[in-house]
C-alpha cells in the first residue's frame, strides 16, 4: 500500500481504538489482515458521526453542509475521482477489495442527515426506519469482511445485531442524546408508560430515574435483547476465524444491557460500562470457545416481568422485533 492509504488506514485504526473501546478490543481477535478494514468501516462511520454531534456549536445549516461536502468527496471518491482525505482512501480501498454494496453508504449517510433536522420518532416502525440505515446496513458491510459460507442465511442476524448494538447505544446514553436535543426511545413508548420529554429532562437534572422510566427502560433493554435472539444464529454461520470476534462483540454489548439491569435500570445515574476485567475475560473464553458453538442469548421476560402498562407487554416486544 502506499504511503497515503496506509495513514489512512491507520487513522481510522486510531478513531476505533478511541472512541469503540468495545467493539476494537473484539476486532483484535480477528486475523490482522482483516482488521483493519474492520477499522475503516468504523472510521468511516464515526466520522460521520463526529460531523454530526460534535460541531454542536455549528447551525445546523453548516452541520449540514460540512456532511453534505464530505459525502460528495467519498461518492466522488466512488467515482475514482482523486480524494484527498484523512481517511477516506482506506475506506474506498475496503469497498472495492470486498465488492461492498454502495448503496449500504448511501443509506448509511441518509440516516447521518436525519440527525441533522430529526428529533424524536413517533414509533418503533419509524425507528426501525432510520435504523435500517444507521445501524442494520452495518451489519450487512461487515459481512463480506467477516465471511460466511452461506451469506444470504447470514444476512438477516447481521441486520438484527445492527439493530441490537444501537439499540443497546439509545438505552445506554439517553442522557447524553437529551443534551443533544435527541430522544431515540419511541414517542408511543413514552406516552404507553405515563413518561413525558419533560420527565426524562428532570430525571437527567436530578441524575436519577423515576419508576415509569425505569419500567420503560426496562421494555426497551427487553425489546433490544429480542434482537440479539434474532441474531445469535448467524455468528455460527461466519467463518471460523471471525467466529471470536463476533462472539465478544455479542457478549459486550450484551453485557451494557446487563449492567443497566443491575443499576436498577436507571440510565441516569450513570453510564453503564461492562469492566474492563470482565471485558478480557469474555474476549478469553471466546477465544477458547469451538467453533460452530451456539451463542448463548438472552432469555425471553419471565411471566409476571413488567405487565402490560396500557397495553404495552414486553413479552410482546420479543414477539414484535422477531417478526
Amino acid at each position: 500500500m502506499d504511503t497515503d492509504l496506509t495513514a489512512a488506514y491507520d487513522r481510522c485504526r486510531e478513531l476505533h481504538r478511541r472512541h469503540g473501546r468495545t467493539y476494537y478490543l473484539a476486532t483484535r481477535l480477528l486475523p490482522a489482515w482483516k482488521r483493519r478494514h474492520v477499522h475503516a468501516l468504523y472510521g468511516f462511520t464515526r466520522y460521520a458521526d463526529e460531523i454530526v454531534d460534535r460541531t454542536e456549536d455549528l447551525p445546523p445549516t453548516e452541520r449540514a453542509a460540512r456532511l453534505d461536502d464530505w459525502a460528495g468527496r467519498f461518492l466522488a471518491g466512488l467515482h475514482g475521482q482523486p480524494v484527498h482525505d484523512p481517511l477516506l482512501p482506506a475506506v474506498l480501498h475496503t469497498i472495492a477489495v470486498f465488492d461492498l454494496d454502495r448503496d449500504d453508504f448511501a443509506s448509511f449517510l441518509k440516516s447521518m442527515a436525519m440527525d441533522l433536522t430529526v428529533t424524536s420518532y413517533r414509533t418503533y416502525d419509524a425507528l426501525l426506519d432510520y435504523m435500517e440505515g444507521s445501524a442494520a446496513v452495518i451489519g450487512t458491510m461487515m459481512l463480506p469482511i467477516l465471511g460466511s459460507a452461506d451469506p444470504a442465511a447470514a444476512r438477516e442476524s447481521a441486520r438484527h445485531l445492527g439493530f441490537a448494538f444501537q439499540l443497546t447505544n439509545f438505552i445506554r446514553d439517553v442522557a447524553e442524546d437529551l443534551d443533544r436535543g435527541r430522544t431515540y426511545l419511541p414517542d408511543e413508548d413514552l406516552a404507553a408508560f405515563g413518561v413525558t420529554r419533560a420527565d426524562l429532562l428532570a430525571a437527567r437534572r436530578r441524575g436519577r430515574t423515576s419508576e415509569p422510566i425505569r419500567d420503560l427502560v426496562r421494555y426497551e433493554v427487553t425489546r433490544a435483547q429480542a434482537h440479539y435472539v434474532a441474531a445469535a444464529p448467524g455468528i455460527t454461520l461466519l467463518d471460523p476465524a471471525s467466529q471470536s470476534c463476533m462472539r465478544t462483540a455479542y457478549a459486550l454489548y450484551g453485557g451494557i444491557l446487563d449492567e443497566v439491569a443491575a443499576q436498577g435500570y436507571d440510565v441516569f445515574v450513570r453510564r453503564a460500562t461492562v469492566p474492563r476485567r470482565r471485558r478480557m475475560a469474555v474476549a478469553a473464553r471466546a477465544l477458547l470457545t469451538p467453533t460452530g458453538t451456539p451463542v448463548v442469548v438472552p432469555g425471553p421476560p419471565p411471566a409476571g416481568d413488567l405487565p402490560p402498562v396500557h397495553g404495552v407487554d414486553s413479552r410482546a416486544a420479543y414477539r414484535a422485533a422477531l417478526g
